[in-house]
């Protein structure tokens, strides 16, 4: 059973309810969007890339089948959605067949317009939508393969969005969910709060000039469930086969499924 007061989701500093919540993290990372790569790269030590290169590399079954679609949820700058359509030209290099199609969603359009402005330099043709994950404009059993990386946890309602990713998966599709998470225990779990609560937002809000953007992002991943408590949830919206591993100490987590073939 999911915990419905846990499900709800994000709550920035002031927001009342799900309306004003989706209004502020949909402006915060508006606003941050100019810094927004080179922050992600320069606050991980790149470890955001390997993270997304691998999470890629984990749906290679997927991946390497002709016509697949694949959805990018809550995807920014499109770096996940690269990485995907990265590994798909690799490992569907000289296999004829219809091509796949990789499309970015996100509610943060100064997001979006970075992401195309990547896409056309880097030659790369995914395409690119304004869309709240909270309500897609897609039917029902479009894609077969649906991922999202470090937006999970903004959503307004984590029950609410879950529900919706598996009503745009076709049957037997898979979920990608690749999320922050604090390591539980030992020196590790001390040293990653102090850089978390105490450097990582007062560099991220002097080079972004948002202080409450960086400072959101610690409350946010201590409010977040641990990875057992999102695979109950997956597991209730209708997944099957859940599971997780954390990566590089237990900082990060991939969480997986497949939608429900019945």
């Amino acid at each position: 059973m999911v915990d419905s007061e846990a499900s709800h989701g994000t709550r920035p500093e002031g927001a009342r309810d799900e309306r004003a919540a989706r209004r502020q993290v949909r402006d915060m990372f508006s606003n941050i969007a100019p810094r927004y790569d080179f922050l992600n790269h320069f606050l991980s030590a790149s470890l955001d890339n390997v993270w997304r290169k691998r999470t890629a590399k984990r749906f290679a079954h997927i991946l390497r089948r002709p016509g697949t679609r694949v959805l990018d949820l809550c995807c920014g700058t499109g770096d996940l959605t690269f990485a995907l359509q990265r590994a798909a030209a690799r490992l569907r290099e000289g296999i004829a067949g219809e091509p796949s199609q990789f499309l970015g969603a996100d509610f943060a359009l100064p997001m979006l317009a970075l992401a195309q402005t990547k896409g056309i330099h880097g030659g790369q043709r995914a395409s690119f939508l304004g869309a709240d994950a909270l309500t897609l404009p897609f039917r029902d059993a479009t894609f077969d393969l649906v991922t999202t990386a470090f937006g999970f946890r903004n959503l307004v309602n984590y029950e609410h969005g879950l529900r919706e990713i598996a009503r745009v998966l076709k049957p037997g599709g898979d979920l990608g969910i690749l999320e922050f998470c604090e390591p539980r225990s030992g020196p590790l779990a001390a040293l990653y709060k102090i850089y978390f609560t105490s450097v990582l937002p007062k560099i991220g809000g002097a080079i972004s000039g948002s202080g409450d953007a960086y400072s959101y992002l610690p409350r946010s991943v201590r409010k977040f469930p641990q990875p057992q408590v999102l695979k109950e949830w997956m597991e209730a919206a209708g997944f099957q086969n859940a599971q997780f591993e954390r990566w590089t100490c237990g900082i990060v987590a991939l969480h997986r499924a497949a939608r429900s073939s019945g």
